[in-house]
């Protein structure tokens, strides 16, 4: 393996994905399993960069946190960077019914990648184009996975699939390949 870096997240779903995308660029990725206090932004990126200036002081450099949300064009872009708040509090059936008799299903998912090299904090941005479904499908992945549908399918019915097209995967492709060039 070439490089190692730490990604801090609570979320074994989120590691496990990142892992898999990393290995492919032989980036090795150790998991520091912690919650931390993400501050309030009206936009992922601000979140991202702010939780890794945070957490400078905390974790040894090089390490890296990864933000997602998924916005719903009908709702305003909510939940956006509520997403995950949001997910704990009303989940997908809360979704589904905020959704009820909405025509307009558009729907992105984006994912921040911030990190930090212990002296600057570089993000890294992906998104994907979806809708959301009228019911939960499928069975893998996590989160909005089954109500977040794209070309006829959720995530959570993709599987393995989902990891080639995903938000977290552009994010990751741009900043694992910034990482091979610059560490």
């Amino acid at each position: 393996m070439g490089m190692k870096v730490r990604f801090i997240t609570s979320n074994r779903g989120k590691f496990e994905e990142l892992k898999e995308i990393g290995r492919g660029f032989g980036v090795d990725i150790e998991w520091v399993e912690m919650e931390y206090l993400e501050p309030q932004g009206s936009d992922l990126e601000f979140v991202a960069r702010k939780s890794a200036e945070m957490l400078s002081g905390a974790v040894e450099p090089p390490f890296f946190i990864e933000d997602s949300g998924l916005f719903i064009d009908a709702l305003h872009g909510f939940p956006g960077v509520y997403s995950s708040f949001v997910f704990k509090t009303i989940g997908n059936d809360g979704i589904l019914k905020l959704m009820e008799g909405v025509e307009d299903r558009r729907a992105r998912f984006v994912c921040v990648i911030a990190f930090s090299d212990g002296e600057q904090v570089r993000t890294f941005t992906g998104e994907v184009e979806g809708q959301i479904a009228r019911e939960k499908r499928g069975e893998h992945g996590f989160g909005y996975d089954p109500i977040f549908e794209v070309d006829g399918r959720t995530f959570a019915e993709m599987g393995e699939k989902k990891n080639e097209l995903s938000h977290r995967r552009r994010a990751a492709e741009k900043f694992f390949s910034w990482l091979a060039k610059n560490f």
